[in-house]
């Protein structure tokens, strides 16, 4: 299982302006002889806190708190230092009448910052399970052989920026994590401005997931063990990035996979290149279900050759000399992908004999249906709901049984569709949106059944490959497709 290290959703300055907050609210409450000093505690708190936020950072998320500690404050502490005017009698304070709605007010405000905390909370990754360390690193390849089909430069060629991650040496405690969303500062807040875009929210609901470390290193030197480590191609969602499952490729790093991930220009959230050009998605739905079919289609096609054409570049990347040189088993691939990237691995591995497995998350598989697969498929899914195509399962029900090998369909019960990505450790947890298996639940189980998955089908000799439907039982209810007969050569 993954250990997962479980992270409040404040800090301390953040709970102590909390409540020092609510403290203010209560003063006007207290017994006349206890209100003086109870306001000047309760607003000594209440800047101190306020001015270590200033220093360390204020989060949207506690703009409300401030605000609504700010606004009490002078009625608090006007009455608490204004000398009576009659010797004996307390100072003025508000009427009941008044002060009752107004501290009402002013709970809900600062209520609303635990809350959108809480809602939109810090990711914290899960600890990594395998016996390796994971480290990461981001690179860039452009095939020369294809153009650029969503430009109309005919010089243009087509180029992917892929992020690895890998076995690697431990490093001492303290050495600095990857940011979760890009490379730099600026490359995070730029992708998460776009996948907040993306669902029409504003960008500074996904702070925290642009300011977010993750449990790789940057650029950490390979394992010294391990031997060669078999290769897994994921390719994210549409209008998504390549960092969506980082959860699970550390997971699959840290068990002695290298993983390696594809931003898709024009078709993921925003790819930064090389040379300083943001490339944002030009990819869209038209509203009609049959242009949107065939829309899908070409785009999934475009994905699936860039998955083809990053296991050649891994291949060269392998014998170079590279850190990584040979270390990278691509006789070892496996296709793997979330919704539009599970369609594109299911096309990659149809049509590349280089890849062993297919591994589809939740995606519907667009694209022709021949040939056959001839490789093992592992479909995670969700239960059906009334929101479901209609369409979806009866495609993928078609596709797995026509795999002239084992295919396996795992439906997850409490999964959502994002529910197989990151979104769950910091998006807010309604079942409609992540599912009803909490923060941590949906990337363990989604990286522990992908991991009983490819164990089974690229670690063991052909001679010895088991199937892992045992192994898979646990994570949900299991369909396995076998073919009538005996596997077809690959090919």
């Amino acid at each position: 299982m993954i250990e997962t290290i479980a992270g409040p959703s404040m800090s301390p300055p953040e709970f102590l302006a909390v409540l020092a907050a609510l403290a203010l609210l209560a003063v006007r409450w207290l017994p006349p002889a206890a209100r003086p000093r109870a306001a000047v505690a309760a607003a000594g708190a209440f800047v101190l806190a306020a001015a270590l936020l200033g220093v360390l950072g204020v989060r949207w998320q506690l703009v409300p708190v401030l605000a609504g500690g700010a606004l009490a404050l002078p009625f608090v502490l006007a009455p608490a230092l204004r000398r009576p005017v009659v010797p004996g009698r307390p100072a003025w304070r508000a009427r009941w009448w008044s002060a009752v709605p107004a501290t009402a007010a002013g709970v809900g405000l600062v209520a609303a910052g635990p809350v959108a905390a809480w809602a939109f909370a810090v990711p914290v990754f899960p600890v990594p399970s395998g016996p390796f360390a994971v480290g990461t690193r981001v690179v860039q390849w452009t095939d020369p052989e294809r153009p650029e089909t969503f430009t109309a430069d005919p010089a243009d060629r087509r180029t992917v920026v892929v992020q690895l991650w890998y076995p690697a040496r431990k490093m001492p405690a303290g050495t600095p994590r990857a940011r979760y969303l890009g490379r730099t500062a600026a490359e995070a807040r730029t992708v998460a401005d776009a996948l907040a875009g993306a669902v029409k929210l504003p960008g500074f609901l996904f702070d925290d997931a642009a300011g977010a470390r993750t449990r790789s290193v940057p650029d950490a030197p390979p394992a010294d063990g391990g031997g060669r480590f078999p290769v897994v191609l994921f390719s994210p969602g549409s209008g998504g990035a390549r960092t969506q499952n980082t959860a699970w490729a550390e997971e699959l790093a840290s068990h002695g996979y290298l993983v390696a991930a594809l931003d898709h220009p024009y078709d993921s959230a925003a790819v930064l290149l090389d040379d300083g050009r943001t490339v944002r998605t030009a990819t869209s739905s038209t509203g009609d279900r049959d242009a949107d079919q065939r829309l899908a289609a070409e785009w999934t096609a475009v994905r699936a050759a860039d998955l083809r054409f990053a296991l050649t570049e891994l291949t060269a990347l392998d014998a170079g000399t590279d850190p990584l040189a040979g270390r990278i088993d691509t006789g070892r691939a496996a296709a793997a992908g979330h919704s539009m990237g599970g369609a594109a691995a299911l096309q990659a591995a149809r049509q590349d004999a280089r890849f062993a497995a297919a591994v589809d998350l939740d995606g519907f598989p667009h694209g022709p249906a021949d040939p056959a697969l001839h490789r093992p498929v592992l479909a995670l899914t969700q239960e059906p709901t009334p929101a479901t195509d209609p369409r979806y399962l009866p495609r993928l029900t078609e596709a797995l049984a026509a795999d002239s090998a084992p295919s396996y369909r795992v439906t997850v019960p409490g999964a959502a569709h994002l529910g197989f990505t990151d979104a769950p450790l910091y998006l807010p947890p309604l079942p409609a949106v992540v599912g009803t298996l909490g923060r941590t639940a949906s990337p363990r189980l989604t990286a522990a059944a992908t991991l009983a998955f490819l164990d089974a089908v690229l670690r063991p000799a052909p001679a010895d490959r088991t199937h892992p439907a045992a192994a898979l039982t646990r994570y949900g209810s299991l369909t396995v497709h076998r073919p009538a007969a005996p596997d077809a050569p690959a090919g």
